[in-house]
């Protein structure tokens, strides 16, 4: 099941809803968890053992790691912990990718398992593993397993993130407040990502689908691609992220945000401080920190970067473009730290965003291939590699004919999206204000212009909504016309 379907946003959300508010505070967490795994289990039912398996060991282990806490053996077990985490990763994820490299390789025969990847394994792997280390570092293991079920399942970001610490909603699990005011910013979130997913990102999706079946490729064909698989990535993950924090601000939960603008950036640095945010922070605290960080030389933090970097493209998939697209970005990293190439990027801004902008749609052109050699044609394809024409009538067409999906991508990656949840306060703040201002005005006898107040706060009260239930009608009539493309890091 996916947020962008009839199923889950007619059927699935509002029972879920009305079983979450009807029930006893106390029965809160256990509705959502049982929620969580029937959409977990809706479409790979089998798959639920292995995430079961996960949570059950890792609460054991949460626990032993605790009560072991300073001793050889406390070490022991977080170790193990995180090592049976990542095996189901290993045999699930990378067993193929392994053996057919194995094969390459030697020449053994090998016999390849096909094993289904269960969704979002990457990601409650990556929050399972956080959980059991955090406790070996002093944290508090949870004793109530419906807590920690619930952390490592909850529907909202279970199958692509952002990749929750467990700190981070320790204490919501507990206890937290529900509101009408959160539910309408959450359901203002949602809605913004919903359109992100299906207004944007499944229609450029359809441009890299079109490229791809083209029998008349050109240079200019390859550079539509490289712009629509850019921002359809961009608008496919941060419409799934944006979706997944509004649902957890309607059931009381504060996720962590995921983007920041990261078309912004004028470096490789700076985006990776505004992409993906909860992923690059889990590899800094867990892997790149651990390994030395920056403190022990230059030679040293070189090595930490690029084993950071391998291991963030292959968490991404099983693929040799995605080991190469990881290097690229250490390779990049890595001469941004040094002294010549931060102070020619931070004196030259204009050179700096056309640097940034030029190589971070190579990185995606990269990303986006299914594997290393469709990569290397693509990236000679933006070229001219085996003279290919400049332009062709296919690419002009299709260049006319997306150049609105285009231009809407392009403003709305540089926009602040979170413009309407500001502007939204900001109204509602400035409508209260003049409300506040009549009433004192109304003691004095005057009425002044103030009463505007009144009809402001009465006319966004009516406007917002609408405008919300508008683009959802729009968004749910593409739904219905079958304009559908599942997430892209379903596949992650």
């Amino acid at each position: 099941m996916v947020f962008s379907s009839i199923v889950f946003l007619y059927y699935f959300l509002p029972v879920t809803l009305a079983l979450y508010f009807v029930c006893p505070y106390h029965y809160k967490n256990s509705i959502l968890l049982l929620c969580s795994l029937v959409f977990y289990a809706w479409g790979e039912p089998r798959n639920i053992f292995v995430m079961g398996a996960s949570v059950c060991l890792g609460y054991g282990f949460g626990l032993l790691v605790e009560k072991y806490r300073g001793k050889r053996a406390g070490k022991i077990f977080c170790a193990v912990s995180a090592g049976i985490s990542l095996s189901f990763l290993l045999y699930f994820k990378y067993a193929d990718f392994l053996l057919v490299n194995l094969h390459a390789l030697t020449g053994v025969p090998v016999t390849l398992l096909h094993a289904a990847l269960p969704v979002g394994i990457s990601f409650y792997t990556f929050q399972m593993i956080s959980y059991t280390v955090d406790v070996y570092r002093g944290g508090a293991a949870q004793k109530n397993p419906v807590h920690l079920a619930l952390y490592i399942t909850m529907f909202p970001q279970l199958i692509a993130g952002p990749i929750v610490r467990y700190s981070d909603i320790e204490k919501q699990l507990a206890a937290r407040q529900h509101s009408w005011q959160l539910a309408a910013a959450g359901i203002r979130r949602f809605v913004l990502g919903l359109a992100k997913k299906v207004l944007l990102a499944d229609q450029l999706g359809e441009l890299c689908a079109v490229f791809r079946d083209s029998q008349e490729k050109s240079v200019l064909f390859y550079w539509m691609y490289a712009v629509s698989c850019t921002f359809y990535i961009y608008y496919d993950f941060s419409g799934y992220s944006d979706m997944a924090v509004g649902l957890g601000r309607i059931f009381g939960f504060h996720l962590p945000k995921n983007f920041d603008r990261p078309f912004l950036s004028a470096s490789m640095t700076e985006f990776w401080r505004r992409w993906h945010i909860s992923l690059g922070s889990w590899f800094r605290d867990y892997v790149y920190i651990p390994l030395g960080g920056n403190r022990m030389g230059w030679y040293r933090q070189i090595r930490n970067i690029f084993a950071v970097w391998i291991l963030t493209g292959l968490w991404h998939g099983a693929e040799w473009n995605f080991v190469i697209w990881g290097l690229y970005f250490a390779v990049l990293l890595t001469l941004e730290k040094t002294g010549w190439m931060k102070k020619l990027l931070e004196k030259n801004r204009i050179l700096a965003r056309m640097y940034f902008l030029f190589l971070i749609l190579i990185s995606f052109v990269i990303f986006h291939a299914q594997d290393a050699g469709q990569a290397v044609r693509d990236l000679g394809g933006l070229f001219g590699a085996g003279g290919i024409a400049g332009i062709s009538e296919e690419a002009a067409y299709y260049l006319k004919s997306y150049a609105v999906v285009l231009l809407l991508a392009a403003a709305g990656a540089v926009v602040p999206w979170h413009i309407w949840n500001g502007g939204c306060r900001k109204a509602e703040g400035w409508c209260r204000n003049q409300v506040k201002e009549f009433s004192l005005d109304m003691r004095h006898g005057e009425e002044r212009e103030s009463r505007w107040g009144l009809a402001g706060r009465r006319i966004y009260g009516g406007v917002e909504p609408l405008v919300v239930l508008g683009l959802l009608a729009v968004i749910t009539a593409y739904l219905v016309n079958g304009s559908f493309q599942a997430f892209l890091y379903f596949r992650f």
